[in-house]
């Protein structure tokens, strides 16, 4: 496709425009006459025709030298390209010229508008000699998911600079947007920088240890409920059972993406309202991801359940850069269900799927009194055999009644009322998940992450694996 410059438009205007009002304005049958010349029109008629003419002709030999020029460059991107919601990134992009006819290069490319970009266009100069050469294309993107790009467009000019020539290339790249989790890393900074066992102190840890390590001879002051029988009768004299700390044990996170996850989440004042997480279920996937890393830390093996009214995803605990990295890629497209979390599923899908004791963190909200009875009889079905932690963003306002700002109208006294009603339906909730031996945490939507690794970690210290 060859289109005209403003190099052209400005000389058709500079050219064009006088010997053509000269040409019609002097041309045949014009009265003016110049003295010692005869006619005005035997001489400004002709040559005004021909300065015309030689005009149109240069711009048309331009346009034709230019079709060929583009032969031999194409432009191409690589297969997958990752970003973090928020952060700024840039997309490699790959130039061939062949020919090496072409020394300047504007490209294009086409982006989906939750993309930010502080300019249209990116120009270069090519190396001499052709070759290849790679142009990095600077963005942002403000929501994560996965996108396509298809095409790279690039144009250069003509010789004279009248015409520019554009081609576009075919491309097949991947578009990678994960969670951001700079700000919660530098929140859990103490954590990922640690080089001791639970942090950059070393932490008590609660008990002996129930996990069995070897088999040794009976000591004084060893408890009798440490001996074991079988091979003292075996051997004839007192053996003693020895244990240690557990240190890989089984997480997993339990995402909820049903509909109550689609709620608008409060906002936080440290980051844009662009780049904020807009529900629930984005805040849920941030925290899993921090989980993951803070599990990977403590040499514990990390998953993740995905449900709503289904089981939308399920990766087996392990451990690695890889499975973190699979873990990642399984959630980070995930989008609210308009649909009932199905628990009784759920529940069986556990008992089945999950034959090692381990730690679930379900991320949900509970406050709808007919899902939180549903999930109660799920917690009869997997508590005996798991360790039940549920994590729930408060809502705004769910309080004691004046535990907050002063009620100074009638509405606001309601509304006070309101929350503390709210709040008392979930604290009766807690009180039946701590008869079940689960628990629930109510925390604000900020300290998510936080308080997510801050009770991980109150778990491996007390040891209630």
């Amino acid at each position: 496709m060859i289109v005209p410059q403003d190099r052209l438009l400005f000389w058709a205007g500079v050219v064009l425009v006088p010997f053509l009002f000269l040409a019609i304005a002097f041309g045949p049958g014009a009265a003016v006459e110049l003295p010692g010349l005869g006619r005005w029109e035997e001489v400004a008629g002709p040559l005004s025709w021909v300065m015309v003419a030689i005009f149109v002709a240069l711009a048309a030999l331009d346009a034709l030298l230019a079709l060929n020029r583009l032969d031999g460059v194409s432009a191409s991107c690589p297969g997958m390209v990752r970003f973090s919601k928020g952060r700024d990134g840039t997309i490699p992009i790959l130039i061939r010229n062949e020919t090496g006819r072409v020394r300047r290069i504007r490209l294009g490319v086409p982006l989906p508008r939750s993309f930010r970009y502080d300019q249209e266009d990116v120009r270069t100069r090519l190396p001499e000699g052709g070759g290849a050469s790679q142009v990095l294309w600077p963005c942002t993107p403000l929501e994560r998911g996965n996108y396509r790009l298809d095409t790279v467009y690039f144009e250069t000019s003509s010789l004279l600079g009248f015409w520019a020539l554009r081609r576009s290339s075919p491309t097949q790249t991947e578009i990678r947007v994960y969670p951001n989790l700079q700000q919660e890393r530098r929140n859990l900074a103490a954590l990922f920088l640690n080089r001791g066992t639970l942090g950059v102190h070393a932490q008590r840890q609660i008990g002996k240890g129930r996990e069995f390590e070897k088999l040794r001879e009976y000591q004084p002051g060893d408890s009798y409920e440490d001996i074991h029988w079988k091979a003292t009768a075996k051997r004839g004299h007192p053996i003693t059972k020895t244990y240690q700390l557990e240190r890989t044990q089984e997480v997993y996170v339990v995402v909820d993406a049903s509909r109550l996850s689609a709620r608008v989440t409060p906002p936080r004042p440290e980051l844009p309202r662009e780049i904020a997480d807009r529900t629930q279920l984005e805040r849920f996937l941030t925290a899993s991801l921090v989980l993951g890393l803070a599990a990977e830390r403590q040499g514990d093996l990390f998953g993740s359940l995905v449900y709503s009214d289904r089981i939308d995803a399920f990766l087996r605990a392990r451990n690695g850069k890889a499975h973190y990295s699979a873990c990642r890629d399984a959630m980070y497209t995930l989008e609210p269900r308009v649909v009932n979390p199905d628990f009784e599923e759920l529940g069986t899908f556990i008992r089945l799927r999950m034959p090692r004791r381990a730690l679930l963190v379900f991320l949900t909200n509970v406050d709808d009194p007919v899902l939180a009875e549903s999930f109660l009889r799920m917690v009869d079905l997997i508590g005996r055999r798991h360790l039940v932690m549920v994590m729930m963003i408060n809502p705004p306002g769910v309080r004691p009644i004046f535990s907050g700002r002063n009620a100074a109208t009638t509405d606001d006294l309601y509304t006070e009322l309101a929350g503390h009603m709210h709040w008392h339906d979930l604290r009766e909730f807690e009180r039946s998940l701590h008869r079940r031996g689960a628990s629930l945490h109510l925390v604000a939507n900020e300290h998510l992450c936080t308080e997510l690794v801050t009770q991980y970690l109150s778990v491996k210290q007390r040891q209630a694996l």
